[in-house]
Order: structure tokens, then sequence, then C-alpha cells
């Protein structure tokens, strides 16, 4: 029954991966849909109350910036300092990842706060920034409302981490889970004598412990190769290498490492050498999925609150709410996440934890304080 929550997760973060001039990924993809959704969202905020919507398009400026020059700096400053103020380029190369979520909080909470607050105006010939209010929109007025589309957003955020394969969960210490098989595949086909690699159920094991669960590393030689020798100790060397050194299948769970690899080689339909490894998978927790359910969960209840309370509700409440569910719960799921960098290694709480505690705690500060009504209700 434990092999019926085993889950092979092995998609291509690309959308057209066959593609030579198109390469469009589908974490970017929902990324863009995060802000899309997020903005018809936003007009429906300013309908229902009443206001004008010339400005969600301006806010929505600020909000895409702030979101990516923040997790950017986020993740450089938080996790791998040393390695870019090393390479200092290498901060503006978004493309090839590390974006952080607490990061991107700080980079909005300062781009609202400068569009309530600020006038700036930047072109060829004039570049103006001075001190002036934004009326009807302040910043605990605009941060109400941005954290409902946020929990949204964040949802999409985690949806393209899972397609992705990346910010994965500890093993799941029984044979539930999901073996994120990218990694490996994307190693293996790497190797230019390699056509294709796939990893599926196998159905010559059973199950034995609690470590980890049977699969079959499939891989199909290029037609150059036809030396049976050749791809025999091509196997027990390279290939068994990239199977030692992974942490998302592990052929060693019970065995020595100096036991030769388990497989079977023969040909394929295509006439092409196919090796058929025998391994172990190690089932590990989803923990994206965890926290885009939980975020989608979140959305609807701040929705709803806002939906009733609008014209009552003291500004900062929703604010205060959705800081202290969403960074509560990003302090919980980080113990079943494995550690983003080294370091994290010899802390009592990682660093996405203790990032956490402040803005659960400015949470609570807004839920707590006293304050106005975001606006009254003109039937009273």
């Amino acid at each position: 029954m434990e092999l019926l929550g085993f889950i092979i997760w092995s998609a291509n973060p690309e959308i057209l991966p066959n593609s030579d001039w198109i390469h469009i990924r589908w974490y970017g993809l929902l990324f863009a849909l995060a802000f899309i959704a997020g903005q018809q969202i936003y007009y429906y905020f300013y309908k229902t109350e009443g206001k004008s919507d010339k400005d969600v398009e301006t806010l929505l400026i600020y909000l895409v910036v702030g979101t990516i020059i923040g997790a950017r700096l986020g993740h450089v400053l938080f996790y791998e300092p040393d390695r870019f103020l090393t390479n200092p380029l290498e901060i503006l190369k978004i493309w090839k990842g590390g974006l952080a979520s607490h990061g991107a909080a700080i980079g909005i909470l300062t781009c609202v706060y400068i569009y309530s607050n600020y006038l700036v105006k930047i072109n060829f010939r004039e570049f103006i920034f001075r001190k002036r209010k934004r009326e009807g929109q302040g910043f605990l007025y605009v941060m109400d409302r941005i954290v409902i589309v946020a929990a949204l957003g964040g949802a999409f955020i985690r949806f393209g981490n899972f397609v992705n394969s990346e910010i994965i969960g500890v093993p799941t210490g029984s044979g539930g889970g999901v073996l994120f098989a990218r990694d490996v595949i994307d190693q293996l086909e790497f190797d230019r004598n390699i056509g294709k690699a796939s990893i599926s159920y196998s159905s010559k094991r059973t199950l034995s412990g609690s470590d980890g669960n049977p699969v079959d590393i499939i891989i199909e030689f290029g037609k150059g190769i036809e030396s049976e020798s050749t791809i025999n100790t091509y196997l027990q060397t390279q290939i068994k290498q990239v199977l030692v050194n992974s942490s998302y299948v592990n052929m060693h769970i019970e065995e020595p490492p100096d036991t030769p690899l388990n497989y079977d080689l023969t040909r394929n339909k295509n006439g092409n050498y196919e090796a058929r490894i025998h391994t172990f998978g190690i089932p590990r927790h989803p923990a994206q999925l965890y926290e885009a359910i939980s975020c989608i969960i979140l959305f609807l209840l701040i929705f709803y609150i806002w939906q009733k309370g609008w014209k009552k509700l003291a500004e900062g409440r929703i604010f205060g709410i959705f800081l202290i569910i969403l960074f509560s719960l990003r302090f919980l799921y980080e113990f079943l996440k494995e550690n983003q960098v080294e370091f994290e290694n010899n802390m009592a709480l990682n660093m996405g934890q203790w990032l956490s505690i402040p803005l659960i705690l400015f949470g609570l500060y807004l839920l707590l304080r006293k304050g106005p009504a975001a606006q009254p209700d003109p039937s009273e």
C-alpha cells in the first residue's frame, strides 16, 4: 500500500524541450501568471470599493520591480553572499536561479511604501523623487489587498518550484512520497553517449526497509555505441559515479559502495543498446506542494475576510493575518525541507526560519494594534 503514495516526478522544466530556438520555462510562465492574476483581482478590489483603477498598472510595476529585485538580493545576501561578492556580475543572471521569498517580501514592502508616500518619475529628461501621499492608498490599505494577491501568487511560484524539482523536501522515511528524478536524468543526458534516460517503477525487486523504493533507470545509448564491453565498463564507472553522488536516486541504500551496478543490457526496438539499472529511489516530502496548497487556502481565507469586512476592518488587519499564517507555516515547513546552502547544516534553525520570525512578530503587532477602520460604511 505504501507504493500507492510513491510518485516519480521527472517533468521537464521547459515548455518546449525539443525546440532549438524557443526556451520558455514553466516557472517563468507561472511567475508571469501570478502578476497577471493579481492585477485582475486588484481591479476587482477597486471596482467593489468604488475607487478609480487608474493606478493599478502603476502599482503592478512597483510590485514587479520590488519582487524581482528583492527576491534576487535576498538570495544573494541571505544565502550566498561570498559567492556573489566574488563575482558581482552573477547577481544580474536571474535566469540561472536564486530567488528568496523573504527577500521578495522585503522588496514588496519597500516598493509599496514608496508607492504610497512618494512621487517617482523617471524618463530620459528628468528624475523626480519627492514625498507625496497617494490619496486613499496608504501603506497599510495597499498591503491589506496586496497580500491577498500575494497569497495566490505564492501558490503559482511554488507550483513552479515543483515543476523545476527545486526546494525539495527531506526523505519521508517511508514508502510514500515523491522521487525527484529530474536531476539524475539531466546529469545522465548531459553525456553525449546517452540519447535518452528515464526512471520507472521496478517490478523485479521488492521494497526492503524504509529507506527507498525499487526503481529502474533506463538508459538508451547512442547509435555509435556498439561494443558491449565498452558499455559495461562505462556503466560501472561514469554512470555509477553519477548515481552514487546523487541525493535523489541512491543505489547504495543497503549495499556497500563497491557493489557493482545491477542491470540488464539489451537491444531496444530502435536497435540501440539499452541498460535497465535496478536500484532504489528515495521518496521525499513534496514541500513545494505543501506550501502551494497552503497558499491557496490562505488566499481563500483572507479574500473572504476582505469581502465580508473591508468597510469596517481596521487597516493592517488582513496584512497581519497574512504574515502570521504564511510565515508560521513557512517556519514549520522548513523542518521538512533540505537546507538550501551548506552553512545552514550547522544552525539550530535554518535561514528561512530565522527570517520568518520577525515577519510573524510584525504580523502580531499589526493584528493587536488599534487602528481606524479602512473605510466607514456610508449606510450607517
